[in-house]
Order: structure tokens, then sequence, then C-alpha cells
């Protein structure tokens, strides 16, 4: 082999060494082996082909200031920690210049190079005497540091050692660049795992099926769910059923690339709902969507916040009352808010308002001390209530309950006043006519009782004070009760307004009318010259009173009795006035109505009387302190006993034997007959009893009926009751009606006849004559006989009159099929006419008196019925 073959063989050789030199540098950068150990490489293979010579490598620091890190296998340690860190410049050396003028610098002798001043000792004291450095770029035009040689003896690099510093230094390059992209890569990395993993919100990812890839922490704690049970489990297991489809949908049109973003509701694994704002990224790799990034965000108190928020702001625009809000950081509180109830209430739009004070709602009769109380409050920055007299846009003015309360800031602060308008004025309006009504008449409009009492309380005391005479009138209407029974009460009412009108055209401007009850009025004379005055004035108000009404086709005619009642100086209480009054109009009814009386000291007496009669009866009644007296009915064709007329009887503890025909009447304007009736029934249905259990046999009792017990509801019931507690039997009771009872009501009356011959209870007509009956109505009366009034009976023997009344009312009855009885017979002739036209029953003194039970069964023992009984001094 020639020397040139040999000189190929060994350059081949060589060049393939290097090759794989750098193949292995290669290599090592492919696989991300440390840097370190890299350069180290590069330095190892660069020394192995420059013979003596020692490879260097420094990189520069981020701000590209100076060299701080070299990397040497063959420079001593000492001067590695003596050059470390050189700065970049135009006389720092070899290295510090190349990196400066980013081209290969020459240093053939160190020792005489000025730039290497200040590392001329230490160089020389490790035997380094020259240093080829060249800078190593990165491809993005970057300075990343020098390479460098250096050698024991003076020297400069030939061609083939620029070459390979050149190389060496796009090695170092290409490490570096890989080396810093890892990093950057790391970093990147760890910035995105720490964004993944210390994200306070939910942070996921999910492929292109739904199916949780990643979870971090949040996201486990906000759906309860663990890590692992996460991963794997499709995202559809969080959404409601219902939400489903939507959010479907939001995740196909995803897969095209599109990011998106959503709200949900979801329940945690608790059954907490958690609102979550969900915002979703798409993954793309090499321009194709393999899954999505997602990151959802707890808003559930936020959400709560606004749902209340909203939840105020709908409640504050809903309400009824008026809200309004001022700025209280201006000076003149301008208000920047009203709702739509401010602007119905007010009449005001919200654009006339924003920017005003509330004060132009005020006027004439806003209440100024109100005011000040409210501009008080404010200035102590607290809460006040008012009434307020506020005027519309309109200037119709409105009452206003104003609450006003001041809004404070997280200092504390008063920012701004709230104030809630509460229209009362239809309270207000209804608090006067109920002051009305609680002092007036609702129908007439007239003063009432309480309103009448004050005047004259007041006028009293004036007419005292000044020598005046004062009257009282008490007018009560004359049959007005059948206007109302008849035509309704609708026409009633009316009559009462045109009276109270007609009286009120006749009064004075101070005098006082009041209307008391149902059809009583009451009239107050104040300014009296004297009593003749009053007097005239009653007989005017009498005449007005006659005149008809005309309440629409009904022309009526009513009267009107009047009492007078004239201040005396004896008089302690004025309202009694009112009582004197009232009873001098009873007198004037009893007188004949459509009269007048003044009160005197008699009639008072005589109420009083009455009075005290009546609580005497009260007592009586309660201790059923009465007794029952029998008369005898005979049978006029052979004298003997056919039953009893049960008569009360009343022995006053102090006055003795009362007569009935004064506490009966009593007892019937009172209603105190009620319970007397009830028991003289039921005590006569015991008494019979008795008889019939003695032996006496049985005997048919009358008993008188008063009107009042027979119109009541439950007065068969009672009845019943009463011949099932006492024993009788029906057939042997018979009750005594008057006329007028009949009369009354006359279907229902009827109708209560009827059940009561279905019960078996005899019935008759007492007093027969005296009343005004139908004689084509009493044929229909399921009726047993009737009772020819004594009136008719004591003159029967002198007076044709009489007799022929008599006459024709036994003939009239017998042709009707019903027995006569005639009561008060005393003497022979009277039962001789009797008798002689076909009387039926007697009953009277020529027979025998009314008796009490015990006179009775001895009366019962004697062998005719006629035999007499003591005498007693008072009659039925």
């Amino acid at each position: 082999m020639t020397a040139l073959s040999r000189r190929r063989s060994l350059a081949l050789a060589r060049a393939q060494r290097h090759l794989r030199a750098q193949q292995r540098v290669q290599t090592l950068i492919a696989r991300d082996q440390p840097l370190e150990e890299t350069l180290r490489v590069i330095c190892r293979i660069v020394e192995t082909q420059v013979p003596g010579g020692m490879a260097s490598i420094m990189l520069c620091d981020e701000p590209q200031l100076t060299l701080d890190r070299i990397f040497s296998l063959k420079l001593p340690q000492a001067y590695q920690d003596a050059v470390k860190g050189v700065a970049i410049g135009p006389r720092n050396g070899a290295c510090g210049r190349a990196a400066h003028t980013r081209d290969l610098v020459v240093c053939r002798e160190i020792a005489s190079d000025p730039a290497w001043r200040g590392y001329h000792e230490i160089a020389e004291r490790h035997g380094l005497r020259a240093c080829w450095s060249f800078p190593v770029i990165g491809s993005d035009n970057q300075l990343l540091g020098t390479f460098a040689i250096y050698y024991p003896r003076p020297s400069e690099p030939a061609r083939s050692d620029r070459r390979r510093v050149l190389e060496a230094a796009e090695l170092v390059s290409l490490a570096v660049e890989r080396e810093r992209n890892r990093q950057a890569l790391q970093e990147s990395e760890q910035r995105y795992r720490s964004l993944f993993t210390y994200h306070p919100d939910a942070v996921f990812s999910l492929d292109l099926e739904g199916v949780f890839t990643s979870a971090n922490t949040a996201c486990s704690q906000l759906t309860g769910l663990a890590h692992e049970t996460l991963i794997g489990t499709h995202y559809s297991m969080l959404v409601p059923v219902e939400e489903r489809e939507r959010i479907s949908s939001l995740y196909r049109e995803g897969s095209k690339g599109k990011a998106f973003r959503y709200e949900l509701s979801i329940r945690d694994h608790e059954g907490r709902g958690v609102h979550l704002d969900v915002t979703n990224l798409p993954i793309v790799v090499n321009d194709r969507v393999t899954g999505f990034y997602g990151i959802a965000k707890d808003m559930t108190e936020k959400h709560r916040r606004d749902t209340e928020l909203r939840l105020l702001q709908r409640s504050v625009e809903a309400s009824i009352n008026g809200i309004v809000i001022a700025d209280a950081g201006q000076d003149d509180l301008p208000v920047v808010y009203v709702n739509e109830a401010f602007e119905r209430i007010t009449g005001y739009q919200r654009e006339e308002v924003i920017g005003h004070n509330c004060r132009f709602l005020q006027g004439g009769e806003t209440d100024g001390e109100a005011v000040k109380q409210m501009e008080r409050a404010m200035a102590e920055q607290r809460d006040v209530a008012v009434t307020l007299c506020n005027y519309r846009k309109d200037g119709t003015p409105f009452w206003n309950n104003l609450y006003l309360a001041p809004v404070r800031d997280g200092d504390n602060s008063v920012t701004h006043y709230v104030g809630i308008l509460h229209d009362i004025s239809e309270r207000k309006a209804y608090e006067a006519k109920l002051s009305f009504h609680a002092s007036h008449d609702a129908l007439t409009g007239l003063a009432n009782r309480n309103l009448f009492e004050d005047h004259l309380q007041h006028d009293v005391m004036l007419a005292r004070r000044h020598g005046r005479h004062l009257a009282v009138l008490f007018v009560d209407l004359d049959d007005f009760k059948p206007i109302n029974d008849s035509l309704g009460h609708e026409v009633g009412d009316r009559v009462l307004i045109l009276v109270a009108q007609r009286l009120a055209e006749q009064l004075d401007p101070g005098d006082t009318l009041a209307r008391f009850g149902s059809d009583e009025y009451v009239i107050l004379l104040p300014e009296l010259k004297r009593e003749e005055d009053a007097i005239r004035l009653v007989e005017h108000l009498l005449g007005c009173i006659r005149r008809p009404f005309r309440v629409g086709e009904h022309e009526l005619y009513i009267g009107a009795s009047v009492g007078i009642a004239f201040l005396q100086q004896e008089l302690e209480n004025p309202v009694e006035l009112i009582q004197q009054a009232d009873m001098a109009m009873y007198r004037a009814k009893q007188k004949g109505r459509n009269a007048w009386e003044c009160f005197t000291n008699d009639i008072n007496d005589e109420v009083r009387a009455r009075m005290a009669l009546r609580n005497d009866l009260q007592e009586a009644i309660e201790a059923e302190n009465f007794e029952l007296h029998y008369q005898p009915l005979i049978d006029a064709r052979n004298d003997s006993v056919v039953g009893f007329e049960a008569l009360v009887r009343w022995k006053h503890p102090v006055k003795g034997y009362l007569s009935p025909g004064l506490f009966i009447p009593l007892a019937e304007d009172t209603g105190q007959i009620g319970p007397i009736s009830e028991w003289v029934l039921r005590q006569a249905c015991r008494d019979m009893c008795l008889l019939a259990a003695q032996g006496f046999g049985h005997y048919r009792v009358s008993v008188n009926l008063s009107p009042l017990q027979f119109r009541r509801p439950n007065f068969l019931v009672n009845l019943q009751q009463a011949l099932l507690e006492t024993g009788l039997s029906p057939e042997w009771l018979e009750l005594e009606l008057t006329e007028g009872i009949l009369m009354a009501d006359t279907a229902a009356a009827v109708d209560t006849l009827h059940r009561l011959r279905d019960m078996g209870v005899e019935v008759s007509i007492d007093d027969f004559g005296t009343g005004f009956s139908s004689l084509s109505y009493l044929k229909q009366l399921p009726i047993g006989k009737i009772k020819i009034d004594r009136s008719f009976v004591r003159d029967i023997a002198t007076s044709r009159h009489d007799g022929a009344i008599v006459q024709g009312i036994i003939s009239m009855a017998h042709h009707l099929g019903l027995a006569v009885v005639a009561e008060g017979i005393e003497e022979t002739e009277q039962r001789d006419f009797l008798a002689a036209h076909g009387c039926d029953v007697f009953q009277g003194f020529l027979f025998a008196r009314p008796m009490p039970l015990d006179k009775l069964q001895a009366y019962l023992r004697k062998p005719k019925a006629v035999a007499q009984v003591s005498s007693l001094p008072i009659d039925r």
C-alpha cells in the first residue's frame, strides 16, 4: 500500500470515527440524556481529535449577561471556578469576547493578550497558553454560550481545527436547545398540572365519547365522587335527565372545534343542589378534536344571591306599597329609584321623580310636625314611621303611612334611604266612616244615642249657666210596624228617612235630632225662650208626620206619640230627661196615640210602681209563687160538671192577692206571660191527673193561652212535652184562644189549630163577639166551641139588643157544629134565657166561683154540682 493510500485510509478512518462520535452525541440528545453528560461527551470527542487540547463549554445566563455555567473534562477545577460567571463583553477573555462578537476568537498567547487581564496568573499557573473560542448560537439566533479549546502552548487553529470547533459548537447548540425545549416542556407541563391540580374550580377532560379522562381534586369535591370513581364515568351520569339532551347537543357542536359554555344544576352524592357554570374547550391534536377540556365553576352561592336579588327585585316591583330610594351621599337626597306602585299611588312617572327630592309630594295639609319628625330621624340616621297627607300629581290628597329606613354599607356608613309608602286613604276613610257611624244612625244619618247624650250634657250645662229653658222630645211613630210587616223593610226604611227629613226641616240649626231605635226619634231643644214654644213645635211636628208619605206606588199614613220633658233644677243627671220624655211618650200612646204628653211626677210614680210590680212578678215566676183556681163548667142539660177553667192567681207577699187584670197585662207587655203560661199549663195538667187518681173521674180543663205562647215556634213541642211529663191525655185538655190570636198571621194560626186537633187537644174561642172575626173565616177553623163574652151575658135579660146578639151567636155556632159556653152567669134569669135558646154550657158565680184545688175537691164530693163555695173577692 502506498503512502497516499495509507493517508487516505487513515483519513477515512478518522472521518468514520468522527461520524460515529457525532451520531453518539445525537443519540444522547435524542434520548433526552442529561445535558451535562452530553456536553462532556462532546468535550471528549473534540479532545480526542485535537491532541493536547482541553475542551470547555460555557453557557450564558437567561439575560445573556454572563457565562455562568461551565462543562469540561480536563480544565482544572480551580480554573473553572475562577472563570465561571465571566461577563460577556469585548475585553473579557476569549469566551466573553466570542459571546459578545458572536464570532470565533483566537487567543494565540494568553499571557500577552490584554483581554485576559485578571486571568493571566491563574492561566499561567495551570499551564494554559492559548485559547480558541466559538459562540454557540441557537436556531432562533439566540446566544446559548461558547465552545472553547485550551492549549498548553501558544498556537493558532488550522482549517481542520476551525471545522472541528464549529461542528462542536453546533452539537452543543443542538444539545442545549433540546435540553431547553425539554425543560420548557416540563415547565409547561408543570404549569399545566399546577393549573389543573391547584385550580379552585373543577377542571376535567373528556374524550369524544364524553367519558372523564382526568379530573382534579376540586372536581371530586364538587361532585362528591372519588377520583378513581369519576375517571371512566360518562358525564351524563351527573346531569339531570331533563337536561341531558340539551347538554349533549352542546357537545355535538363542540366536537366541530368550537368552545362552548352552559349553566347546569346537579345534585351531589348527598343530594344537595349545586349550580355550575361550565366552560368547555376542544382538545385539538393535529387539527383534529380528540376531546374536551372543561372548567366547572361552583356558582351555587352566587346563584342563590342572584335568585334572592331577583326575587327581592321582583318583590319590590310587585309590591302594592310604593318604594322609593334616595341617595344619602348628596345633600338634597335625590331619588334614584321608585317602583311601579309608587307611580300608581302618586301619579308621577319614574322619569319625573328621579333626581328630585320627595318633598314635591307635600302640600298645604301635610302635617309639619310629622315632616320635622322625619327630618330629625334622618339627621340621626335612624328609621322612622310617620303618617303624612301627601298629594298626587293631579292634586288629590292621599294618606301615606311612610316608613323610612337608612341603608348602610360595610363601613356602617349610610349610603341611601329607603322609603315605603303605604296608601291608607281607604283605611282613613273607613275610620272616618266608623267614627261617623259610632255617633250617627246608619240609615238616616241622624245623631245616635251616644252623640245625642254628648250634646245633651253640653247643652244642659249651658242652659243652667245662662238660665235658659231646655226640652227633650221623644217621638215614637204610631202604626209603623204594619208597614214593615206588610210592605217590607225597604219601604219601612224609606218612611223612616222621610220622617227624619220632615222633622229636621222644622228644627233650628242649634237643635239636635237623633234616632234611637226602629221608629223612635229624640229631639233636643236647647234654646227655648218659653216652654210653650216646645209644645207649639210638637203640635206642628205631629201635623207634619200626619201628612201622607209617598213611597213608590204606596201612599202611607202614620201618626206619632210625643213625650216632652223640660229641664228642672232638681234634675241630677241630664240623661234622665230622655227617660222622662220616654215615659211621657208612653202615656201619650195610652191616651189614644197621635198625641203629646208632658212629663210629670205622677207619670214617674206610675212608672216606678210598674217597674216595682214587674220585679216582684219576676221573683214570683222564679219561685213559682202562683196558685191555680178552678171554676166549674156546668152542662146546661143536667146541671152536671163537665170541666173546669183554670185561672191563675198571685198572692203578693205584701199586697195580698192581686187582680189578674193588673198583672196579666203587665206580663203580656214585658214577655213574662210566657213562663207564667207554661207553669199554668203544667200545673193544670198535674191537678187533673191528681183528681183522676183520687177517684173524682176525668174532667176536661180549659187553659187560657197567651198570644206570645201560641206564636212561639216550639209551642207544640212544649205542649207535647208537658202532656208527656204530667201524664194527662190530650183529650182532657182544652185551650182557650182569643179572636186576636187567630186573626194575626192567619195561615200559621190555622195550621197550628189543625195540628192541635190532630193531637186530640180541644180548642175554643174565648170572649167571642168582642173582636172583629170574619164569620166566613170562622167556619174554616178546626175548633170545638166558642165562649160568649160576659159583657153580652150581663144585660141579657133586660137588653133586647144583647139578647138578640146572644141568640144569634148560639144559632150561628150550632149551625157550624160548635158548642156554646156562656160565662159570667150570676142570675137565674140569665141562665133561663140561655137555656131557652140552646146554650150548651154555663159558667158563672150562679153555679160556683173559682176555687183552689182543695175546695174543688170538696165541691165535687157534694151530690149536686151547683153547690156553692166560699166567696173570693177576685174574679178572672
